[in-house]
């Protein structure tokens, strides 16, 4: 009888929208008075700022209180702030802390739980942590979780070889991660940015496209022959989303402003707005022609991108209903930018750099730059243009629309790729031939350090070293 009666709670936990997985705001709220930046993350868990992790459980029929306090703790006579292992609030909703004894991660396990975690159940799009185990005496609150998912040993393939070739980096780079994608094999290379060799790769099953990273924790990842992309999450250091298109996912373009990312797909004529809060496909936009090097304004107002069909410049404004505007035809374009309502498009063949007042469509100026430009970045008031064939950064005041200042990288490669290190004034220069990367103070306009790498760079992604979760 009790097994029938857990069945039916079940049911009516699903039918009211367990799947969806939404911690209800006055819950967050109750966390947030001792974890504030708690992260609440689009599956369900809970993780604190320490990375502890807490499983929430979805009552059969929530109950409305005016304020949300602890109906039960264990240990009993806890607080919250001590993360006690359970917690029942009188709204009927409940956490359980994932705990490690004897190098398992698990719950609580009791004898007998109160019945509001009885007749609970967790959502049902979770991703359980890595060898995560279950008491038989919850297997009642799993659903239709495959919980064979949470025994595997994730994406991490370990580096054979012994020799771990030291660096020195730059401050701003000390405790930092880079995760590169070679477009030499398949896996994703983990460095660890004072050394030169990668400490550990992430198995992939296609050769990836792009990657990119969102809020430090997740990486978001399309590949060649695939019409997935795939959500990694850096603290599990497994694939915790598969996200699925009719075509194939090309470019990402991350916009933390708004927590959204643009995915192009040339073949489908499309780009697709995806919520990273919700990790779920929003709007599919249909544009003119096959869409290649997408760009997004600094203001995120605007994308902009190369018809590879025509050569024919075209521009979104997100923020007129996602209008679509011709800007015009300019000869094998490698790279855009934006800024002052002006736009500044590269000919990798012609070395010419045209920059366009955006409301007239008027050219305002043209100018030679240097041999086969492949990149634009801009910092403030300037414009920086690599040269992929002469090894150099070419600086372009945006006021006046001069070149100001040259800097050589001399790494004796063909660089092809700038990374912004966020939080700092400071841009990473990486090549697809050759493995090194050059550091540059954008304040100073200086290269203040050049490093090795024992892998070329197709794509960089530079994020905090992520603690696992507890």
């Amino acid at each position: 009888m009790k097994k029938f009666l857990l069945a039916i709670a079940i049911c009516l936990m699903t039918a009211t929208g367990v799947m969806c997985a939404e911690v209800p705001q006055e819950v967050k709220d109750f966390i947030n008075k001792d974890f504030p930046e708690t992260n609440f993350r689009f599956d369900g868990a809970i993780i604190l700022p320490d990375n502890t992790m807490y499983l929430p459980l979805f009552p059969s029929k929530a109950e409305k209180v005016e304020e949300v306090k602890i109906s039960e703790i264990y240990p009993a006579g806890e607080t919250m702030k001590n993360k006690p292992e359970m917690v029942i609030l009188n709204n009927r909703y409940a956490l359980l802390k994932v705990i490690n004894i004897n190098g398992k991660k698990t719950v609580i396990d009791m004898a007998e739980f109160p019945e509001e975690i009885q007749s609970s159940l967790l959502p049902q799009e979770i991703l359980l942590p890595k060898g995560l185990v279950i008491p038989k005496s919850l297997e009642g609150i799993i659903g239709d979780i495959d919980v064979t998912v949470s025994t595997d040993t994730g994406l991490r393939i370990n580096n054979l070889r012994t020799v771990n070739k030291k660096t020195t980096p730059v401050s701003e780079l000390d405790n930092k991660s880079f995760y590169i994608a070679t477009g030499m094999n398949k896996n994703i290379q983990v460095v660890s940015s004072d050394s030169k060799t990668s400490a550990y790769a992430l198995e992939q099953n296609a050769v990836i496209n792009d990657i990119k990273c969102y809020d430090g924790k997740f990486l978001l990842v399309t590949y060649f022959d695939s019409k997935t992309m795939n959500i990694i999450s850096l603290m599990d250091e497994k694939v915790i989303k598969q996200v699925n298109f009719e075509t194939i996912p090309e470019q990402i373009i991350i916009d933390n402003k708004n927590k959204i990312a643009y995915i192009s797909s040339g073949s489908d004529s499309s780009i697709y707005v995806f919520s990273l809060e919700t990790m779920t496909l929003k709007k599919q936009l249909k544009i003119n022609g096959k869409c290649d090097k997408l760009v997004l304004s600094e203001d995120s107002t605007k994308l902009f991108y190369v018809d590879r069909l025509e050569n024919a410049i075209w521009s979104i404004e997100i923020d007129n209903n996602y209008k679509l505007k011709n800007i015009g035809i300019f000869p094998n374009i490698s790279d855009i930018a934006f800024t002052d309502e002006k736009m500044y498009i590269v000919s990798r063949t012609r070395n010419r750099l045209a920059i366009v007042d955006y409301g007239s469509d008027v050219l305002i100026k043209e100018l030679h730059v240097c041999e086969k430009p492949v990149r634009l970045f801009i910092k403030g008031k300037d414009l920086y243009i690599l040269g992929a064939s002469e090894d150099i950064m070419e600086v372009l005041n945006t006021e006046e629309d001069v070149i100001t200042d040259i800097l050589y990288l001399k790494t004796d490669s063909f660089a092809t790729n700038i990374t912004p290190i966020e939080n700092t004034d400071l841009i990473m220069v990486t090549n697809a031939k050759a493995g090194n990367y050059s550091i540059i103070d954008t304040n100073t306009k200086d290269i203040i350090k050049t490093s090795p790498l024992d892998v070329p760079v197709r794509a960089l992604v530079v994020t905090d070293k992520i603690q696992t979760i507890k």
